[in-house]
């Protein structure tokens, strides 16, 4: 039967084209995990599960109350997209003809997934440890950027695509993705410090911090406004200039994909202040500061990488530096 399958999978072997639908798969899932992990949080079902692998300590079945329901049910996802990126290594050490770089990228998303598992029992177990529900959700955000890495390798061939010649918009796109990382870490404070922290329904939720104080849960909200409105301002600059220095449509593309989506974001979080942070609308601003994420790592990826500065020719040995008119 082995042999059998092997024959039909031709030598347990993987074609390009069948690795780019596992890739894009796993990284579906793992952009999915960050929209149901938020879910979890804002239910208040955080602590729907006190201990860790098991949802009570001792007891091996799950109680049906939806707390509990909802964050083991979190984590049986997680554990399936862990699985899933597990395959999706592997398969990367057996595509043919095999590239080392994917193959590299793809074992990062495996070991995220398990630092991930590592980081979530210590904010069960720290009650949801302010520092380690952000580490949570942070780790969530840099493993997207290898796994849309992934994706983009997979998509081009190594040294297929031209180098580009327009610094200005390279760098432009460069320090738009800066800006976006800003956005979503100034978030995620004001996320985690938020009032969606419990795990039971008698809890009385309150923010992590004290009003009036410079680590308010207020403070920290316009403090990532401020960030979040200087994001909106650049990204509709740099999509002037891209208009402006006619660039590819493709470029053209991405900037208009990114400004729209961080509009929508923009809208969500004003009107999720001014309504005293539903649980849904917050929910709807997480979804889409990772959209934003993953459209500005497209963006930045679609830019490409500069070509080197041209340097002056070099001297030949023993030449003679003088002017021609030198005596």
């Amino acid at each position: 039967m082995l042999s059998r399958l092997r024959e039909k999978t031709n030598g347990f072997t993987v074609t390009p084209k069948q690795f780019n639908v596992i890739a894009i798969t796993a990284v579906t899932l793992l952009t999915l995990i960050i929209a149901t992990g938020a879910g979890v949080r804002l239910s208040d079902s955080g602590l729907g599960c006190e201990s860790w692998p098991t949802c009570r300590a001792g007891q091996l079945t799950v109680p049906t109350d939806l707390h509990s329901l909802v964050e083991f049910g979190n984590r049986m996802l997680s554990g399936l997209i862990t699985f899933v990126v597990l395959g999706a290594a592997i398969a990367a050490m057996r595509r043919r003809p095999r590239r080392r770089d994917l193959v590299l990228l793809a074992w990062t998303l495996p070991l995220g997934a398990f630092i991930q598992a590592a980081l979530g029992a210590m904010s069960v177990k720290s009650d949801l440890g302010y520092g380690w529900v952000m580490a949570h959700f942070a780790t969530s955000m840099v493993m997207t950027i290898f796994a849309i890495l992934l994706i983009w390798r997979c998509l081009h061939e190594p040294g297929s695509r031209p180098r580009s010649a327009d610094r200005l918009t390279v760098w432009s796109i460069r320090g738009l993705l800066v800006l976006t990382a800003a956005a979503w870490i100034s978030g995620m404070g004001a996320t985690a410090a938020g009032p969606h922290a419990g795990g039971h329904a008698d809890q009385t939720v309150s923010p992590r911090w004290e009003p009036k104080s410079s680590g308010s849960l207020e403070w920290v909200v316009h403090r990532h406004g401020r960030v979040a409105d200087l994001l909106g301002i650049v990204a509709v600059g740099v999509w002037i200039l891209l208009w402006r220095r006619r660039a590819s449509r493709e470029l053209r593309i991405n900037s208009s994909v990114f400004v729209v989506l961080v509009g929508i974001q923009g809208l969500i979080g004003s009107v999720q202040w001014n309504q005293h942070l539903p649980a849904e609308l917050v929910w709807l601003h997480v979804v889409f500061a990772t959209l934003c994420w993953v459209s500005a790592l497209w963006f930045t990826f679609t830019a490409g990488r500069l070509e080197p500065r041209s340097e002056p020719a070099p001297v030949a040995a023993g030449y003679d530096k003088k002017p021609l008119n030198a005596s």
